[in-house]
């Protein structure tokens, strides 16, 4: 898909801070001077070609309450799949995606405690058979705000 000016500026706009508004899309429409069906049209072209994956918010787990935790498994390669499917059923997980690894298959974690998680994980390991589940908390996070300019 080829992007056209208003794509790039929308794309550059929503990546981060994005308004928080009883109608954020004509906050952006007023902020960067287009009509609000027209950020409204291309943000949904952009979400329709999977250019825009998501549109939501970001927290901090441990300043909510929650703890989270970050998973690597090792799928032969004809379970991928049906791995990837049983790990996206779970509410707390936020991020599942292949690796060229031994341990090929990693996701992130978010729940109420780490004992909660730990169920989880023995969950997806009876359900899939996959009986290789790392489960790597942070001892320190480190983030960084990673920002495209389009």
């Amino acid at each position: 898909m080829k992007l056209n000016d208003i794509d790039k500026a929308i794309l550059n706009r929503i990546q981060s801070d994005f308004p928080i508004d009883s109608n954020p899309f004509g906050a952006i429409a007023d902020e960067l001077g287009y009509s609000e069906e027209q950020i409204l049209e291309h943000t949904l072209r952009l979400r329709q070609s999977g250019i825009i994956r998501r549109i939501g918010a970001n927290f901090v787990p441990h300043k909510l309450g929650f703890v989270s935790t970050l998973c690597a498994a090792k799928v032969p390669e004809d379970q991928i799949d049906a791995f990837a499917k049983t790990v996206n059923r779970f509410e707390g997980v936020t991020h599942n995606y292949q690796r060229e690894n031994e341990f090929n298959i990693w996701f992130t974690f978010i729940g109420k405690s780490m004992k909660e998680i730990e169920a989880a994980l023995n969950k997806i390991k009876n359900e899939t058979g996959i009986k290789t589940i790392l489960n790597l908390p942070a001892t320190k996070v480190f983030k960084i705000k990673a920002e495209f300019k389009v």
